[in-house]
């Protein structure tokens, strides 16, 4: 019988589960409670959130500390730090910018934006010459959708199940998980899904490595449709999901025979987390569009960005986003200094020699803990994946197991993400450590190895 709780996992941990409330009992303070409670009477309820894990007081460079002054490697982050949390170059240019011009009013423009848009169209891959800011990824896609309806006159879109590109209408409409689209009522026409490159679940059967049956399926979706706008994906998924080689190649060339756009969502893993500054770098693929948020503010600000190829600006008629923060010179002086920081600490370098370190150390792991069924990373974006043996004798998501390997995890120090319900999600500030790497990799080894010792005693209600 499925868990109820099932269909709330692939975007994170359950907040509801027994193993969150036997966590709280034994972990939060009275003080704690206190403001968790004033949380849950202040804030609309959703899933995930209400009510919250824990209260933080403070965040600095790859590290969180809790309200009772408990800190913790954070290997999740929300993929906003890049840089880490409280980069003085960043905290530095905000200060100096806000003595200066705090606010840039529409209809003008202001020269922390114009450098920002210029510093990411020089970064950028290919002829991505164009840009336009907005104060979130969700609303940066949302310019994206648009833009592909102007410039092609179609209104279509393909993208993949299980993916995640926002939670505004038009974002869940093209994203792909129940727990944002479930019970919400008419989506936005015309979004097709296809399945992801994840063989465990692969429809197309191929086993334990992407055969790029996946792949050839868009193609017969764009063929068999005849007028889609555009092809949406995120590059890597942030789970993550590494697709083989040639899988955006193929998508790539299918888009340009059947006359559709190529956008690529990189919100959280864009700027250098996967030792590229672009993950479609490591495709070597060049989009019509490429999205980026998250990490662009400096783990400060809200900012995304949209990134199109020149031929792409013919909207000069209508509005794509038109925010009121869109060129907020706050913000903007942030992410000039975050890119500062990418560059003058090798970041991207730094992220591509660390994750390449971890992989081995997390080969290791896998040799010894049965309960690891897979380990994959590019970069500082890495994922171990737990499974335990079915019925048939071939592995399912051991979701149990992942959410108490999570909750050890958290008491001795490190914080990380599970998603899909069984995939341990690590992704730490690129300012990290070897040490502090060490450190994390080895409470994982010694929180798996005792979630497996009581695997004989404990069933898994998945």
């Amino acid at each position: 019988m499925p868990d109820p709780l099932d269909a709330l996992r692939s975007e994170g941990d359950v907040n509801l589960s027994p193993h969150r409330s036997a966590w709280s009992a034994a972990q939060v303070g009275t003080e704690t409670q206190r403001l968790l409670d004033e949380d849950a009477r202040r804030f609309l309820h959703q899933s995930l959130s209400t009510p919250c894990l824990n209260v933080l007081r403070r965040a600095e460079g790859a590290w969180i500390e809790d309200a009772e002054g408990r800190r913790y490697l954070d290997f999740h982050g929300n993929n906003v730090h890049q840089v880490g949390f409280g980069h003085p170059r960043v905290i530095a240019a905000i200060k100096d910018q806000l003595d200066t011009l705090s606010f840039c009013t529409r209809r003008y423009t202001c020269e922390p934006a114009i450098d920002l848009a210029r510093r990411l169209t020089e970064l950028a891959p290919g002829d991505l010459s164009r840009v336009l800011f907005a104060p979130g990824g969700t609303s940066a896609i949302g310019m994206a959708l648009k833009l592909a309806r102007v410039a092609t006159g179609r209104f279509k879109f393909v993208s993949m199940w299980d993916s995640f590109h926002g939670a505004s209408l038009d974002a869940i409409s093209i994203g792909g998980e129940a727990v944002f689209r479930k019970g919400i009522g008419p989506l936005l026409p015309g979004c097709e899904h296809v399945p992801p490159p994840e063989p465990l679940k692969c429809p197309f059967r191929c086993g334990h490595a992407c055969n790029l049956s996946c792949a050839d399926y868009v193609e017969y979706v764009l063929q068999k449709e005849g007028d889609v706008a555009a092809v949406i994906g995120e590059t890597v998924r942030c789970t993550p999901f590494i697709p083989p080689p040639d899988y955006w190649k193929r998508i790539r060339a299918a888009c340009d025979r059947h006359g559709a756009l190529l956008i690529l969502d990189e919100i959280p893993i864009g700027l250098g987390r996967t030792g590229r500054m672009f993950a479609c770098e490591h495709y070597g693929v060049v989009p019509d569009m490429l999205v980026l948020g998250k990490g662009l503010g400096g783990g400060v600000f809200p900012l995304a960005a949209l990134l199109a190829r020149e031929s792409l600006n013919v909207a000069t008629h209508t509005a794509l986003g038109h925010y009121t923060h869109e060129k907020n010179p706050v913000a903007c002086a942030a992410g000039i200094a975050t890119l500062d920081v990418i560059r003058d600490e090798s970041l991207v370098a730094h992220a591509a020699e660390l994750g390449a370190h971890a992989l081995v150390r997390m080969r290791e792991m896998a040799d010894r803990h049965p309960l690891i069924g897979d380990i994959r990373g590019l970069g500082l974006l890495m994922g171990i994946e737990l499974v335990k043996p079915g019925t048939d004798g071939r592995p399912i998501p051991a979701t149990d197991a992942a959410e108490r390997v999570m909750y050890a995890a958290l008491g001795r120090g490190l914080n990380f993400k599970v998603t899909m319900g069984h995939i341990l999600t690590l992704t730490p500030a690129l300012t990290i450590t070897r040490s502090e790497l060490e450190k994390a990799l080895q409470i994982l080894d010694v929180c798996i190895g005792e979630v497996e010792a009581t695997l004989s005693q404990i069933p898994d209600p998945a």
